[in-house]
């Protein structure tokens, strides 16, 4: 194994985007996520947990501390374990709830992320020491509104894109929206396609997502990972995926291989985007579109 920098949540670091709506950010540090504590008389929602017991014990402590007394609940933008395997920790201090299609993503296919995730490193090991694939409280079907008192959060899943149950979370009192890995700033768009074991990201459904959120045009975007910003959030990763399959699939219809695009895609799409951070993530992206493009010409 090898290390990496410690994905340690920093609670000390969070800050308001709206009257009793707090984001803990990840300062871009790899495994961390953008984490929501959201407000309303008489409870208070959590939105992610972080990556293991460690990090989720500062995260309700934190959450605790801002709710004074409010009941808590927890929900988790989609399954992968930065932002969901954390939940035990939350296990009779808050009500966890997630959509049906995240749910059975937890069941079918969060061991083998717990130990795919184990593998990346001692640190990242470490952090997962005693975690569980987290079990929900509550499983709902189509979108939940959850009434915190004096404000509603709608929890809305968004059909296949990063996974099969991504989840986004609005409050649209404040204009405010968290969508988990649909969309990152500063970075190239996680595709996690790993055949033959996971095959459910879609570049072609994720664009589709992205069109719809922007059109509703949220105030501010929490993205998964990285900064918060507005609308544009959504628009630039939706403009980055359509790159990616357009140069993808333009050297497909030539009958290039795989390999071969792989190639010429990634260096056109790292001159384009030289700042941008996670340059592995072109490949399997490549990999999942050329999949799309072949399915699509039968």
């Amino acid at each position: 194994m090898t290390d990496m920098t410690d994905p340690a949540v920093r609670v000390a670091g969070a800050r308001e985007l709206a009257p009793d709506l707090l984001v803990i950010p990840n300062d871009r540090v790899d495994l961390v996520p953008n984490i929501g504590v959201i407000g309303g008389t008489e409870a208070v929602l959590v939105v992610d947990t972080g990556l293991g017991i460690a990090n989720a014990s500062e995260v309700l402590a934190f959450a605790t501390s801002v709710a004074a007394g409010r009941r808590l609940f927890l929900t988790t933008t989609h399954f992968h374990p930065e932002h969901a395997y954390g939940a035990q920790v939350f296990a009779g201090a808050a009500t966890y709830l997630v959509n049906r299609g995240q749910a059975d993503d937890l069941s079918t296919k969060g061991a083998g992320y717990l130990e795919m995730f184990r593998g990346l490193g001692k640190v990242v090991a470490r952090r997962l020491d005693g975690i569980r694939v987290p079990t929900p409280d509550v499983v709902y079907d189509g979108v939940h509104d959850l009434d915190l008192g004096g404000r509603t959060v709608r929890l809305r899943p968004t059909g296949r894109g990063h996974t099969t149950g991504d989840q986004v979370v609005e409050v649209p009192d404040a204009g405010v929206l968290f969508t988990g890995d649909l969309a990152e700033t500063g970075q190239f768009a996680i595709l996690p396609w790993f055949p033959p074991h996971d095959t459910d990201v879609t570049g072609v459904g994720w664009l589709e997502v992205l069109d719809r959120l922007a059109l509703d045009g949220p105030r501010v975007v929490v993205p998964g990972h990285g900064e918060v910003g507005g609308v544009s959030v959504l628009t630039d990763v939706r403009d980055y995926l359509r790159e990616l399959r357009d140069e993808t699939w333009r050297r497909r219809d030539a009958g290039l291989g795989v390999a071969e695009i792989v190639a010429e895609v990634r260096e056109v799409l790292v001159g384009r985007h030289p700042e941008w951070a996670g340059q592995e993530w072109i490949e399997p992206g490549i990999g999942c579109l050329c999949a799309e493009h072949d399915a699509a010409q039968g």
